[in-house]
């Protein structure tokens, strides 16, 4: 299957909360055998949600919680009962019943949590940059982590001929020069995982260049510059 570049961090967390289904979860498993960012975005996945994992303790709901519930389920008309009548099959008051409604309910407020953590621990990028056109107009947007990762986002309808593709490019210093931070796919947002870098700093330079298929052959920009900005540390 292909998945646009939006989906894949969506899809990576539900696949890490078992929110898959069967089939889907194996054509995600055949996916990121071919798909780096596909296997990126689940390692960061698990990443996020392993002090979930290690903070929540299980616990079974009370015997008050479930009594609140069928209070709250409808009555069997006890002039058509008997004590020799068989329960019928929807019957909610079934030990069965009670126990699968007691573990949705589990797993209703795990995802519930989970999806809470997840909102609210959103890494912030250390730097952020707008990439701007020779005519002073925003093409793209650079937010670094620093952490090997970037997210990067199109903002203009950038033209991309045949046989090529867009390059992003960082210069952490003079010394180590410009260092590739990947190949965008697509018009939309990416997820770029880089080399180690130092730390992103205030002004740092980054720009999107134009370069044949696959990347610069050299390991440094030799294409056209399509975009280009200094990045300023989020106040």
């Amino acid at each position: 299957m292909t998945i646009p570049e939006n989906d894949v961090p969506r899809l990576a967390d539900e696949y890490v909360l078992g929110l898959l289904d069967p089939a889907e979860a194996a054509d995600l498993e055949r996916e990121m055998a071919a798909d780096a960012r596909l296997r990126d975005a689940v390692a960061a996945s698990r990443d996020r949600f392993l002090p979930l994992d290690e903070s929540v303790e299980p616990k079974a709901a009370g015997e008050e919680l479930w009594d609140r519930i069928a209070a709250n389920l409808p009555q069997r008309d006890a002039t058509r009962a008997t004590a020799t009548d068989r329960a019928p099959a929807n019957d909610n008051r079934q030990p069965v019943w009670r126990s699968l409604a007691m573990a949705s309910m589990a797993a209703c407020l795990l995802l519930a949590v989970g999806l809470g953590w997840t909102l609210t621990t959103k890494p912030e990028p250390v730097v952020i940059a707008v990439l701007v056109n020779a005519a002073g107009e925003p093409q793209a947007i650079v937010e670094d982590y620093g952490n090997e990762r970037a997210s990067v986002s199109v903002l203009a309808d950038i033209q991309v001929p045949d046989g090529r593709t867009m390059q992003v490019w960082t210069l952490p210093d003079q010394d180590t020069g410009p260092v590739s931070l990947g190949l965008l796919k697509g018009d939309g947002s990416s997820i770029l995982k880089g080399p180690a870098l130092p730390r992103p700093h205030d002004a740092q330079l980054y720009e999107i260049t134009l370069e044949q298929a696959g990347g610069s052959p050299t390991g440094r920009p030799t294409g056209p510059v399509l975009a280009k900005g200094l990045a300023r540390m989020p106040r």
